[in-house]
């Protein structure tokens, strides 16, 4: 459906050339994003002017089964029978760097498929947290060993030693990589308390709500103020084929109000920690959801179009790329695709759209295809 920003343009302008990246991705928000207006503005009226601006929505794709549709959506390409191709969050940690003592790519509460490396090397897949934030007894996944550390020390050469000879059989640069980050992570007091919800005043807490998409978006304000490039917040449910409105609306929670909450909160919290300025935060599914109810009460698979929300670092707040019909059916205007999404988070990032990556025995692979440009209107 065409549709106004809820706001006017801010002139909204980024501080820095750099910006990390943290993406906050849903298995499909799509039945969110006819009512998001209303229920945003409803939701979020203790966010500054400047927060509420950053809202956006323009995208349309060929793929309408779920695998499929989330490689596109994480990758910028279509899938291949011969290829995965790595993920935004792989790519910006590759070119990132090697980090110190926190992993760059961080997915909470898990992993989801093609939100790893690809044809890269292992080095790049995403550090899972491997458990639900909202839990009283939540506990990163192998975070906390429960040895002395003299004895984790020992373990530590004992396995250096025996790593040396699988190192004169095998080339294993990437299980280097991985064995040395884990050793720095459960060293580092630092590291571990970037994970520590604990840590947070309690009406911090109750700001996101106690549920599993605020508590993890509260930790990823926690890892992005830690120095963490990319961080993804995967929340699953979304998939309504019966139902939806009791789902979305009046579940126990309603996923709608959990997200309505934890996302205004998550770009709030930012911003008042001055850090939203270079922060890049995506909200996204893999596919839109049909204009009409089906017989069940739910809306089945609708690729034809539907609707992200960014906000920022570059992004330039208040502007609506893209309109549909009047049932929100078709793009009449300005239609985008996700491998376009894909050329906006790398051109942000700072990362060169011309680049090639290594791929399967060697041979470069472009970062973006041929004729895939940002959308600049955002940027």
């Amino acid at each position: 459906m065409p549709g106004t920003a809820p706001g006017v343009a801010s002139g909204y302008r980024p501080r820095s050339a750099q910006y990390d990246l943290k993406e906050i991705v849903e298995d499909s928000l799509e039945e969110l994003f006819c009512v998001w207006d209303a229920r945003f503005r409803e939701s979020s009226g203790g966010l500054p002017p400047r927060v509420r601006e950053l809202l956006e929505r323009f995208l349309t794709s060929p793929e309408g089964n779920h695998d499929r549709a989330t490689h596109y959506m994480l990758t910028g390409w279509r899938p291949s029978p011969a290829l995965t191709y790595p993920s935004l969050g792989s790519v910006a940690a590759r070119e990132a760097g090697p980090s110190l003592d926190l992993p760059s790519y961080i997915a909470i509460p898990a992993e989801i498929p093609y939100s790893g490396a690809g044809y890269l090397t292992a080095a790049f897949e995403p550090f899972a947290v491997g458990s639900n934030p909202s839990r009283p007894d939540f506990r990163v996944k192998d975070l906390d060993p429960d040895v002395a550390p003299e004895r984790f020390e020992r373990r530590r050469r004992m396995l250096e030693d025996v790593d040396g000879l699988a190192r004169r059989v095998e080339a294993s640069a990437a299980h280097d990589a991985n064995l040395a980050q884990a050793y720095r992570l459960l060293a580092s007091k630092e590291a571990r308390s970037a994970f520590d919800l604990s840590r947070e005043r309690p009406e911090i807490r109750e700001r996101y709500r106690h549920t599993t998409i605020g508590q993890s978006c509260l930790l990823a304000r926690q890892l992005a103020e830690a120095g963490v490039e990319f961080i993804s917040v995967n929340d699953d449910g979304w998939d309504n084929h019966q139902n939806i409105f009791r789902t979305l609306s009046t579940g126990f929670p309603g996923k709608l109000p959990a997200l309505d909450r934890a996302y205004a909160a998550l770009l709030r919290d930012l911003d008042e920690r001055g850090l939203l300025a270079t922060t890049l935060v995506i909200l996204m599914g893999d596919f839109g959801r049909t204009p009409k109810l089906n017989s069940a009460g739910g809306r089945d698979h609708w690729p034809q179009a539907w609707t992200i929300l960014l906000g920022g670092g570059p992004i330039h707040g208040g502007r609506v790329v893209g309109a549909t019909d009047e049932i929100g059916g078709y793009p009449v205007d300005r239609p985008t695709t996700p491998a376009e999404v894909a050329a906006t988070v790398y051109k942000a990032l700072g990362i060169n759209l011309e680049i090639e990556l290594p791929g399967p025995q060697g041979r470069p692979i472009r970062l973006v295809d041929h004729g895939v440009e940002p959308i600049h209107e955002l940027l």
